[in-house]
C-alpha cells in the first residue's frame, strides 16, 4: 500500500493512495474512527492488524471516503517521526564527495576511511525539521550554497534492541523518498570541528519527506530500485539502490547494538551516486524545483527560494 498524510477538512488525515484511479482513502472516515488510522504513527503502532485492518479497507474502497488525489495537499508521510537518523550507505557518493571538496583545496581525492566499510555510518538529523511534497524552502540566510541529496529512507514499524540482521527486515514498515536538502559552505565549514553536520543540514523544512510511505511489501526488493534526481525537468544524475554498500538488514542491527530503535523511526541512506550537486559541482539558485524520483514510489517536489 501506498500510505500518505494530507489535509481534509482542516485536519491531517491518514489514507491510502491509489495512482491508478488518482484517488486517496481516508482511513478515519473509512473505518469510522478506529484509533488505529488517526495518524501515521499510529498505524505503525497498531502493528500487522492495523495494516491489515488497512488493506481490508482499501479492497473495499468506500466511495464515501474517497477524495481526489490531485488538488490535495498531501504533508510529509510522517510528519514528526520518533527518531531520524540519516546514513552514507553508497560507496559511489563517499569518493565522489571526497574528491570534489579535495579539489575545491587544491588536494588529491582521498581514499575512502576504513571504518567507512567497517560500519554503517550516520549521524542523527532534526525530527523536527520534516517538510512535504510540493512545498517551498525558505534557504536559510546565512547559507549561499544550496544542495539537495537523493536518497531512500526506511521507515520502522517495529521496536527492538540487539536486533538481528537475519531477523532486521521484519522491523521495517515501508520506504519513501527523503531530500536531505544541505547548505554546503556552512556544512564545509562546521564540519572542521570534527563534529557531524548541524546548521549545514538543519533548518525549517530541510529534511523532506514523501510523496507517501510504500509498505514493505509493495517495495518488495529495496535494492532493485532506480533513482533519479532532476532539476526544472533536467536530469543531473542518480543511480541505484542496488548499489548501496552497507544493507538495510546489517544498519538495523548495527544501530540497535545495545540501543533500543523504535517504531516510528527513520534511517536515511546516504545519497545515491551522482545523486547529489557537490558530486556535480552544480548547485541549485533561487526558485529551481527538484524532483527525486524513486521507482515504486514516486517523485517527490520540492522548490528552494532564496531568504528576502
Amino acid at each position: 500500500m501506498k500510505l500518505a498524510t494530507f489535509v481534509a477538512d482542516a485536519r491531517s488525515a491518514l489514507g491510502v493512495v491509489d495512482t491508478v484511479r488518482g484517488e486517496i482513502l481516508d482511513l478515519a472516515r473509512a473505518g469510522q474512527g478506529l484509533p488505529a488510522f488517526s495518524s501515521m504513527l499510529a498505524l505503525i503502532d497498531a502493528g500487522p492488524e492495523g495494516l491489515a485492518q488497512a488493506r481490508r479497507l482499501a479492497d473495499a474502497w468506500p466511495r464515501e471516503a474517497v477524495v481526489p488525489l490531485a488538488g490535495t495537499r498531501l504533508l510529509a508521510p510522517l510528519p514528526e517521526p520518533r527518531q531520524f537518523r540519516d546514513g552514507m550507505f553508497f560507496e559511489e557518493h563517499v569518493r565522489n564527495a571526497g574528491r570534489r571538496v579535495a579539489e575545491a583545496q587544491g588536494l588529491p581525492p582521498p581514499p575512502v576511511p576504513a571504518i567507512w566499510y567497517e560500519r554503517p555510518i550516520y549521524y542523527l538529523t532534526s525530527r523536527f525539521a520534516v517538510g512535504g511534497p510540493d512545498t517551498v524552502v525558505t534557504w536559510p540566510s546565512y547559507s549561499k550554497v544550496m544542495d539537495f541529496e537523493l536518497e531512500l529512507a526506511c521507515v520502522l514499524g517495529r521496536s527492538g534492541r540487539d536486533i538481528p540482521a537475519a531477523s532486521a527486515m521484519e522491523h521495517v514498515f515501508g520506504y519513501t523518498i527523503f531530500n536531505d536538502l544541505s547548505a554546503r559552505d556552512t556544512q564545509g565549514r562546521e564540519m572542521q570541528g570534527r563534529l557531524g553536520p548541524s546548521k549545514g543540514k538543519n533548518f525549517d523544512g530541510s529534511n523532506v519527506l514523501g510523496p507517501w510511505i510504500v509498505t514493505a511489501d509493495e517495495i518488495g526488493d529495496p535494492y532493485a530500485l532506480a533513482m533519479e534526481a532532476r532539476v526544472n525537468g533536467e536530469r543531473w544524475g542518480g543511480g541505484s539502490s542496488g548499489s548501496m554498500h552497507h544493507k538495510w538488514a546489517d544498519v538495523i542491527a548495527f544501530i540497535s547494538s545495545s540501543e533500543t530503535l523504535h517504531a516510528g523511526e527513520i534511517i536515511g541512506s546516504g545519497t545515491v551516486g551522482t545523486g547529489c550537486g557537490l558530486e556535480l559541482n552544480r548547485f541549485l539558485k533561487d526558485g529551481d524545483v527538484v524532483e527525486l524520483d524513486i521507482e515504486r514510489i514516486g517523485v517527490l517536489r520540492t522548490t528552494v527560494v532564496t531568504a528576502a
